[in-house]
C-alpha cells in the first residue's frame, strides 16, 4: 500500500511547481499543526503538517507571507530561497485572530473557539461541544450516552462516527446497540482538538458518518504537571493527576489517571465507580518524521434505577427518583493501544499511518418492561460480550498542482476487524440467576476500505470531489444452534462526495456540500435476513455560509437535507434490529460566536429539524424522539487577574415519542455554571449543574410495560430524571 501511495505522489509531482518550504513551531519549540501560511500577493495559502512543515506554491522571493494560528500571535515573514524556520508566540485567545479559510472542514472553527473560551468539565460535555448535539444518560452513568443530532435519535451511535486519535470508538454489532459509542475512557483534560462535520461529506469518514462525525485529538505534551480534586453533592468525588514526564523539542511524554465515584441523585444509590489511565509518548526527528504511542484503560461499574413509568410517579407509588427495578446496572472495561507514524516526504507531503488494538468487556443488566413478558420473575435481561478490535490506516497527504491550479490530494486505505466472543442476550433474575439464553454466539466483522479526496483551488473557488469504497465481511457463529455452522454475508458500497466552496475574502465563505454515506446493520441481523439491508445508504446536501462581518463575530448557517434508505430501530430486550423504512430529514443550523471586549465570550446555537418516515401514511409518519428544536448558548470569561467562569444553557424542545404523536417526550431548559480563580500555581473553583433546580427528564421513551399488580400492559412515557441542582468544589495544583 505504501509503495502505491508513493507512486501516486510521484506521478502528480510532475505537475508541481512548488516554491517556498518551511517549518512552524510554537514558543515551546514544538511543531505546530494547522497553522495557515498565506501569500499576500497571490492569495494562495497552505496549512502546516502535523510535524509543522509547509510547502507554498508560487511564492516568489520577496513575497509577504502571513502566518496565523488560532492560539498564537500572527506574524509576517518574507519569502526567500531558503527554507524558513518560523516560531509563533502563544497569546491569550482573541476572536480577532480567527480567519476564515477555504477549507471543506470549516466547522472546526466553532470547536476551536469553544475549547479555548470554555473548556469541558466532564466526559459528558465532550460531545456537547458539537453545536446542536444533545446527549442523555439513562443507566447509572457507566453506559454510553444517548445521542441526538439533526433530527436523529442516534441511540448510542448508529448514525454518528466517533474517533479518538484516529481510533474508532463506535462498536459495530454491539451486544446492546449498533454503533455503541462509549467515550468514558477519554479524560476531558487531555483533549487538544475536536474536529467535526455534519452530514456524509468527508471521504475519510466511513461507517455511521451519516448525521456527522466527531474526531477527538489528545494532547501531544503537557505544559506542566497537575493534581485536581473535586467533591460535591451525592457523595461525588473525582481525582485527577496529570504528570509531565518529558517535554523537549524532540520528544514528550505524559501520564494521566482519573478516578470518579458518585451515588447519583437517585433513592437507590448508583455506587458508580470509574477508573481511567492514559499515557502518550511522542518523538519527532530533525527531518519531521513523528512517532506517537498512546494507551488508555477504563474500568467502570455501577448500579442503576432505569427508566421509571410516569403512571407510577403520578400514583405516588414511587417518586421521580425512585425505581421499579433497582437491580439494573453493569460493568465495562476497555484497553486501547494506538501507534501513529508520520513520514515526512518532499514538497510538504507526508504519509500518516495509524495502527490500533482495543480489548473490550461489557456486561449490562436492564429491565425495560418490568413484568410484561414474565409476570413471576420479571423481565430483566443481561447483554454481555468480549471484543478485540484490530485495525490500521495509511493516508497520503500531498500538496500538488495541475498546471497552475493548486491541488491537495488525500488518499488512504485501511482495515478494521471486530472479533466478538460470547455475545449474549439472556433473561435473568436479580443479576445472579440466568433463566434463559435468548442469543449466544460469536461475531467476526471485517471492514476493508479505501478513499481518495482532492481539493482543487482556482481563484476564490475550491472544488472537493472524493470517493470512498468499503467492503464488509459478516460472520456469525450461533452457539445455541443444534449444529455447528458459521453464517456469513458480504457486501460492498461506494460513497461519492462533492463539495464546492467559494471564499469571497477572509470574512465570508459560501459552501455547497453533496454526499453519500452509509451505516451498517448488526451482523446477527444481516445473516438472519440473508443479506437484506446490510449497508443502507444516506444521501445528504448542505447549503450555507461562514461569515465574519466584524472582527469580534463569527456566524455559521446551513440549510440541509438527509435521506436514509433504511432506518434501524434496535429492540434491546428482543435482540433484534427492526427495519424502519425510508426516512428524510431537513432543517436549518445557525451558530454564532461573539467576543465582547477583551475577556467576555458569547456563544449561541439554534437548530430546527423536520423528520419523517417516507413509507408511512401522513399522521403516522413521525420519527419517535427525533428532536425538532434545540437551543444552546451562554457566556464565558477569562480574565488575566485569574478569574474564569461560564454560564451555559441548553433547551431541547418537545418531541413525539411515537409515530402518531399521541405521546410526547417533554422538553427541558437547563442552565449550568462554573467559576474559578487561579493564583500562581493553585486554582480553586465551583462547578454547578441545573442552577435553577428545574424538574426535567434526561431521557424518555414510549414503552409498553406492566407493573407487578397490573392486569394489563400500558404504553406511556418511561423516563430517567435529570439531575436536580448539583454542586461540587474543585482545587487544582500545578507543578
Amino acid at each position: 500500500m505504501k509503495k502505491t501511495l508513493l507512486l501516486v505522489f510521484t506521478c502528480f509531482s510532475l505537475f508541481t511547481h512548488a516554491q517556498q518550504a518551511g517549518r512552524i513551531t510554537g514558543s515551546d519549540r514544538k511543531p505546530l499543526e494547522g497553522a495557515t501560511v498565506s501569500n499576500l500577493r497571490s492569495g494562495g495559502h497552505v496549512h502546516s503538517s502535523p510535524s509543522g512543515f509547509f510547502f507554498l506554491k508560487e511564492a516568489r522571493t520577496g513575497d509577504s507571507l502571513l502566518i496565523t494560528h488560532i492560539a498564537y500571535a500572527s506574524r509576517w515573514v518574507v519569502a526567500g530561497a531558503d527554507s524558513l524556520s518560523i516560531r509563533l508566540e502563544a497569546i491569550p485567545f482573541q476572536l480577532d485572530n480567527v480567519t476564515i479559510t477555504n477549507e471543506p472542514k470549516h466547522l472546526h472553527i466553532l470547536s476551536d473557539i469553544d475549547l479555548r473560551t470554555n473548556p469541558v468539565k466532564s466526559s459528558q460535555e465532550l460531545l456537547r461541544k458539537v453545536p446542536g448535539l444533545f446527549i442523555g444518560q439513562h443507566a447509572g452513568g457507566g453506559k454510553a450516552e444517548q445521542i441526538f443530532l439533526r433530527g436523529f435519535d442516534i441511540d448510542h451511535g448508529t448514525d454518528i462516527n466517533i474517533t479518538v486519535d484516529g481510533m474508532p470508538v463506535n462498536m459495530v454489532s454491539h451486544a446492546h446497540g449498533q454503533g455503541y459509542a462509549d467515550l468514558h475512557f477519554l479524560i476531558p483534560e487531555t483533549v487538544e482538538k475536536i474536529d467535526f462535520d455534519k452530514g456524509p461529506y468527508q471521504a475519510a469518514k466511513g461507517n455511521m458518518a451519516t448525521a456527522g462525525y466527531v474526531a477527538f485529538e489528545t494532547k501531544d505534551h503537557l505544559d506542566n504537571s497537575s493534581i485536581t480534586l473535586e467533591a460535591g453533592k451525592f457523595n461525588t468525588l473525582r481525582t485527577l493527576a496529570m504528570l509531565n514526564l518529558a517535554s523537549t523539542e524532540k520528544q514528550s511524554a505524559w501520564l494521566a489517571t482519573e478516578y470518579l465515584r458518585t451515588n447519583g441523585w437517585f433513592e437507590s444509590p448508583q455506587n458508580f465507580n470509574r477508573l481511567n489511565l492514559m499515557g502518550k509518548y511522542a518523538n519527532t526527528t530533525a527531518t519531521g518524521d513523528r512517532l506517537t504511542l498512546s494507551f488508555s484503560h477504563l474500568n467502570s461499574k455501577w448500579d442503576a434505577s432505569g427508566q421509571v413509568p410516569q403512571r407510577a410517579v403520578d400514583a405516588g407509588t414511587i417518586t421521580r427518583f425512585g425505581a421499579i427495578d433497582d437491580t439494573e446496572g453493569g460493568n465495562t472495561s476497555r484497553t486501547n493501544l494506538n501507534l501513529q507514524f508520520i513520514k515526512q516526504l518532499k514538497h510538504g507531503a507526508y504519509i500518516k499511518n495509524i495502527a490500533f488494538f482495543n480489548h473490550y468487556d461489557f456486561e449490562l443488566y436492564s429491565n425495560f418492561t418490568f413484568f410484561l413478558e414474565d409476570p413471576v420473575n420479571g423481565d430483566q435481561i443481561r447483554q454481555k460480550e468480549k471484543r478485540n478490535i484490530t485495525g490500521f490506516e495509511s493516508v497520503l497527504h500531498a500538496p500538488l498542482s495541475i498546471g497552475n491550479l493548486p491541488l491537495e490530494l488525500n488518499a488512504g486505505a485501511g482495515l478494521r476487524n471486530d472479533a466478538v466472543s460470547d455475545m449474549e442476550l439472556s433473561h435473568t433474575r436479580n443479576r445472579q440467576e440466568t433463566l434463559q439464553r435468548i442469543q449466544f454466539g460469536d461475531v467476526n466483522e471485517t471492514n476493508l476500505y479505501t478513499f481518495a479526496s482532492a481539493e482543487l483551488r482556482s481563484g476564490k473557488w475550491v472544488i472537493n470531489p472524493s470517493v470512498r469504497v468499503d467492503h464488509f465481511q459478516f460472520e456469525y457463529l450461533d452457539k445455541l444452534a443444534a449444529s455447528y455452522k458459521t453464517l456469513a454475508q458480504q457486501k460492498s458500497i461506494m460513497s461519492p462526495k462533492l463539495n464546492f466552496l467559494y471564499n469571497q475574502d477572509r470574512q465570508l465563505q459560501l459552501f455547497l456540500k453533496l454526499g453519500k454515506g452509509f451505516h451498517s446493520n448488526d451482523t446477527r441481523v444481516v445473516v438472519a435476513r440473508s443479506g437484506e439491508d446490510i449497508l443502507p445508504a444516506a444521501y445528504g446536501a448542505d447549503l450555507g455560509a461562514v461569515w465574519k462581518p466584524v472582527p469580534c463575530l463569527v456566524l455559521n448557517t446551513a440549510l440541509w437535507y438527509l435521506h436514509l434508505q433504511q432506518e434501524f430501530v434496535y429492540v434491546g430486550d428482543a435482540g433484534i434490529v427492526e427495519p424502519g423504512g425510508k426516512t428524510q430529514r431537513k432543517g436549518i443550523d445557525i451558530s454564532a460566536r461573539y467576543q465582547w471586549g477583551k475577556y467576555l465570550f458569547i456563544n449561541g446555537d439554534f437548530t430546527y429539524a423536520h423528520a419523517r418516515a417516507m413509507d408511512e401514511a401522513k399522521g403516522e409518519d413521525l420519527i419517535p424522539l427525533a428532536p425538532k428544536i434545540t437551543v444552546a448558548g451562554g457566556v464565558s470569561f477569562k480574565h488575566p487577574s485569574g478569574w474564569n467562569g461560564a454560564l451555559q444553557s441548553r433547551h431541547l424542545g418537545d418531541r413525539p415519542a411515537n409515530e402518531d404523536g399521541s405521546i410526547t417526550a417533554k422538553g427541558y431548559f437547563i442552565t449550568d455554571a462554573n467559576i474559578s480563580y487561579q493564583w500562581k500555581w493553585v486554582t480553586v473553583g465551583v462547578i454547578m449543574e441545573n442552577i435553577f433546580n428545574a424538574v426535567w427528564n434526561e431521557t424518555q421513551f414510549a414503552i409498553e410495560s406492566r407493573l407487578v399488580n397490573e392486569p394489563a400492559s400500558v404504553t406511556e412515557i418511561h423516563f430517567t430524571p435529570g439531575t436536580p441542582f448539583n454542586v461540587r468544589g474543585m482545587v487544582a495544583v500545578r507543578f
